[in-house]
C-alpha cells in the first residue's frame, strides 16, 4: 500500500473537519505569528519540512508484517488521528477572550503539535523510512521554534491569563 493513502484522514480532519467545527479555525490556524530572528529560518524550515512530511510518503509503501514495529505504529496511527480529531475540535472553540484551554488544551498547550509529531511517527514506523525519521526530526525541531513563538505571541495577547494557563499546563505532554 502507498503510505501516502494514511494521510487522507490527517489532512481530512485537518482541513474539511476543523472548517466544519469553526468557520474561523482554519483562519486561525493557518495565521503565524510575528517571528524575530532564528525563527524566521525555523519557519522555512518548518515550511519546507512539511512538506517533504506530506510528499515524501508518495514515494513510500507500507507491508504489513506482524511484528512489533508494525503493531505499535498502526496503534500510533489511530492514536494520533484520534487526538487530532479532538484537539482540533477543541481549537475550533476557544473561550470567549479567544484563548484555547478546554479539551486536550487542559493537558497539552500544543496537542495538535504533538498530534502532528506522532502522527507522522507512526508513518515512520509503518514505512520503517530512515529519511522520514530525519525530516520528521527537523519538523520538529523546526516546531519547536514556532511554537516558542506563537508562547511569546500569546503572552503580549492575553497577558496573565496565558501566564497562569502556561504556570498550570505543559507546554507538550
Amino acid at each position: 500500500m502507498n503510505a501516502f493513502l494514511l494521510l487522507i484522514p490527517f489532512l481530512f480532519i485537518r482541513f474539511f473537519l476543523m472548517g466544519r467545527f469553526s468557520k474561523n479555525a482554519l483562519q486561525r490556524a493557518a495565521h503565524f505569528v510575528p517571528l524575530l530572528g532564528f525563527e524566521k529560518a525555523a519557519y522555512l524550515l518548518y515550511q519546507l519540512t512539511t512538506l517533504l512530511l506530506i510528499f515524501y510518503p508518495l514515494f513510500l509503501r507500507i507491508t504489513i508484517i506482524n511484528d512489533w514495529l508494525f503493531i505499535a505504529g498502526a496503534a500510533l496511527y489511530l492514536l494520533s488521528n484520534l487526538l487530532c480529531l479532538l484537539a482540533s475540535y477543541a481549537f475550533a472553540k476557544p473561550s470567549a477572550n479567544g484563548l484555547n484551554t478546554a479539551g486536550f488544551y487542559r493537558f497539552s498547550r500544543n496537542p495538535m503539535y504533538v498530534a502532528y509529531f506522532l502522527f507522522f511517527l507512526s508513518i515512520v514506523l509503518l514505512t520503517r523510512s530512515f529519511p522520514l525519521l530525519i525530516i520528521l526530526a527537523v519538523f520538529q525541531l523546526a516546531a519547536h521554534w514556532i511554537i516558542r513563538a506563537e508562547e511569546r505571541w500569546c503572552l503580549e495577547q492575553f497577558g496573565h491569563s496565558y501566564q497562569e494557563y502556561q504556570s498550570r499546563v505543559r507546554r507538550y505532554f
